[in-house]
Formats: C-alpha cells, structure tokens, sequence
C-alpha cells in the first residue's frame, strides 16, 4: 500500500503495526489508525498542518501580507474555487505579491497603493492581479485580517483590441507549406487547429484519448471534459507521424511539453517558417473557432468544441462570420436585381 507523504510505517517483532509522520526537521509524530482511514487521515492532517505552521514560525509576523497569503494558499477556499491551471497561475501572482511586499500590514493595505500597482502592470497581467488580490481579501475579510475589501471599487483595465491574432488562411498555408505532414511541427500545428484548444490541453494530448474517432479532452483550466471528432485532416497528420510515447508531442529527450518551453519551440518552428511575431499558438484556437463560424456553425455548436463557458468570446467570431455572409447575399442579389 502507498503511504501518504511523510508517512513512515513497520511492523515490529510482536507483529504490531506503527505509523508515523516524519518529516525533515520535525519532530517524529505518532500516528493512530489504519492508513487512509477517516480517524488516520484525521491525525495525519493534524500532524502536517503542525508542520507547516513550524515552518513559518519566527519569521512570519501574524496579519502581515506574508502571513494572510500563506494562510489562504493553505485553504479550501484556494483548492477548492479554482481550477488546477488558474490555481497555478494565482499562486505565481501571490508568491510575487508576498516576496516583494510581505512584511506590510494587511489590514493597512490602501487602495490607492493596490490600485497604482495595477496601474504599473500591462492590461492583461493586471486584470489577473486584480482577481487574484479580490480573492486574497476576501479570505481576509472573512478571516478577520481586513475591516474592509481595498480592492472593491477598483474596475478592471480594459483591453482594446481583441487580444491575441486570429492566424489568417495566408499565414495557415505559409507554416504548412513549410512543415510538411509527418513532422513534429505540423503535428502540433494540426492539433492546435483542428481541436480549437489551448496549449496546456494539447501538450497532454496522446493515442490514448482518441476512441472510435473521438478525442476526449478534459481542460485543464475550466475542468470541461469535451468529445471532439477527430478531424480528417488532423487523422491524416496522426497517421503519417509515428509516436511511442502517452503524449503526441514530446521534447527532443522524450518528455511531454511543459507550456512555457512548447510556446518558445513553436515560436522557432514559425520563425522558420517566416511568420511574424504576432503569430502564437493561442491565435490557432481563434483561428480554429472563426472557420467554424464561417462554416456556419452557431455560438453553441463552436462552445461544444472549444469548451468556451460563455458566448462573449464567440459573439465576435459569429457576428463577423454572419457580417460577411449577409453581406455576399445582399450584393448577389443587387447583382441580379
């Protein structure tokens, strides 16, 4: 049976068990209980909840910016609100936030200040910030570290433009043209375009989430699991690239992409191919959802593929792609009229 983490456990000569939470720098602590039952995971809770207070102990003022953080990083209501992929990146925010500011008061935290670091941040990482410190202060509220939410009257930065290039046809047949069927770049390319999902959902990718030609993708960042059919011309870029490993897509050393590392080979693979720089990954989901408009596909039939939780993303590609086709069906009939 495997034990929890730091979890140690033998049997000694007169053939009783014992348990113990052993941890590196903390004391040994007994544990009662057959391991993974309820009262033992009681105890082993206890114990780690023991040493994870050890660690901060001394240094760590009790209301300062440090302490609330590494209290809400520790709460359900940080596990359990988000998803695993938003959870990663609030924690990035959070460390950030404690490094450089964790000796502050938390209760005297102004908004003035919260709202002038928002301002020293680019729109997009601004808006993260921002729900990320709401989150944050809630917790507080509740926690009894604020007397009141800094960040409540604060309004999002918004965004013009609409965020990240949608890839054009042009600039679809220019990377295909350089990358040919059976190479690991049109692998990644087809599978970026023909499922219409993000980055970290295609690197987990492999043969064994496709059934009867349906891939089963579960999202790492809404937690939607989806049932595409496989596209025929993604089939035809499967069929003619071999692989041996759990994932489509893996390093030169066999291992599965991480995000960051698969966005920097993709950005090689199109410089090669002489695409501009507004040309991303992210841009091939937008791509993959506008020819689904243009197909004539309606807001709900796009979401069904592309695991949008709400149509305000997708309005913009419908509205186009019905703009474009009223505007063809009105001049054929000034044509014939």
């Amino acid at each position: 049976m495997k034990l929890p983490k730091y979890v140690q456990a033998w049997v000694d000569a007169e053939g009783r068990p014992h348990c113990y939470f052993r941890r590196r720098g903390f004391p040994r602590v007994p544990l009662k209980g057959l391991p993974w039952s309820p009262s033992f995971m009681a105890e082993y809770e206890k114990a780690i909840s023991g040493a994870r207070t050890a660690i901060g102990a001394g240094r760590v003022r009790p209301g300062s910016v440090a302490a609330v953080v590494a209290e809400y990083l520790d709460s359900r209501q940080f596990f359990g609100s988000k998803s695993a992929g938003t959870q990663r990146m609030r924690r990035g925010i959070l460390e950030r936030f404690r490094a450089a500011y964790g000796d502050r008061p938390m209760a005297l935290l102004p908004a003035e200040w919260i709202e002038a670091l928002l301002d020293s941040k680019p729109p997009h990482a601004s808006r993260s910030w921002l729900a990320t410190l709401r989150s944050l202060c809630a917790f507080a509220l509740k926690r009894g570290w604020l007397r009141a939410d800094p960040t409540a009257n604060i309004k999002q930065h918004s965004i013009k433009g609409d965020g990240f290039h949608t890839w054009t046809d042009d600039e679809i047949a220019q990377f295909e043209a350089h990358h040919p069927i059976g190479t690991k770049p049109r692998l990644a390319f087809a599978l970026l375009l023909y499922t219409a999902q993000r980055r970290s959902d295609v690197v987990r990718m492999g043969r064994q989430h496709i059934k009867d030609g349906v891939l089963m993708v579960k999202q790492q960042k809404t937690g939607a699991t989806l049932a595409i059919p496989v596209h025929p011309h993604l089939q035809a870029v499967l069929d003619a690239t071999p692989g041996e490993h759990l994932t489509f897509l893996v390093t030169a050393t066999g291992k599965p992409y991480g995000g960051n590392a698969f966005t920097e080979q993709f950005r090689n693979w199109c410089d090669a191919a002489g695409l501009p720089q507004r040309c991303k990954p992210h841009g091939l989901r937008k791509a993959a959802c506008r020819r689904l408009a243009e197909a004539g596909c309606s807001a709900n039939e796009i979401m069904a593929i592309s695991g949008h939780a709400t149509m305000k993303e997708l309005v913009r590609y419908t509205k186009a792609a019905d703009q474009a086709r009223l505007a063809r069906n009105a001049m054929t009939k000034a044509v014939i009229g």
